[in-house]
């Protein structure tokens, strides 16, 4: 399914007709989230739990709608940082090791410039690298390479500076980078 594109003045207008009660403007804002959104728990948590935390955050936002400043900041950090913490509710909740499933890797294989840069490497090694990586370096490159966020909605994501975040990308691509070289000498 192909991604719908709004401006952030789009989004603020759906959300504003959202909280008026609006199903049709909320409908437009979940059609314009929800592949994001689960993309971006997929890669967090695994497929089943993914379509659960999905579905939640969609119920949360739907009831916090009318907490939403429209203009205060963009709708897309707001519904990242539901997610987010839903995602680290499932955690506090499930108290399991990270496992991380690789079955839709292929999905966005074009538009992953880790990938790209790797040239030939597989999807299934690269995801299987990425979740060896820390919590909050898998965050900021799913949120980058897999989600192609701009670093300021990031940086509002994650509760960071836009320096601080370019730092952490810096090192969680150098993890990574660090990750695949091991790989890669261990299949030799």
């Amino acid at each position: 399914m192909s991604e719908i594109k709004y401006s952030p003045e789009q989004l603020d207008a759906f959300v504003a007709d959202a909280q008026r009660g609006k199903t049709e403007a909320f409908e437009k804002l979940y059609n314009a989230f929800v592949d994001q959104i689960y993309r971006y728990t997929y890669y967090r948590t695994g497929r089943e739990d993914a379509l659960d935390i999905t579905e939640n955050v969609f119920l949360k936002v739907w009831e916090n709608i009318k907490s939403y400043r429209v203009g205060r900041r963009y709708f897309s950090s707001w519904i990242y940082r539901i997610a987010h913490n839903a995602v680290v509710d499932h955690y506090r909740l499930n108290k399991e090791a990270v496992e991380l499933n690789f079955d839709i890797a292929d999905e966005k294989r074009d538009a992953d410039p880790v990938r790209i840069a790797e040239g030939s490497l597989s999807s299934e090694v690269l995801m299987k690298a990425i979740s060896k990586l820390n919590r909050k370096h898998q965050q900021v490159i799913v949120l980058k390479y897999i989600n192609e966020l701009e670093n300021r909605e990031i940086a509002k994501i994650m509760r960071r500076t836009e320096g601080s975040l370019r730092i952490l990308k810096l090192r969680a691509l150098r993890a990574l980078r660090r990750i695949l070289e091991d790989m890669n000498m261990r299949n030799k």
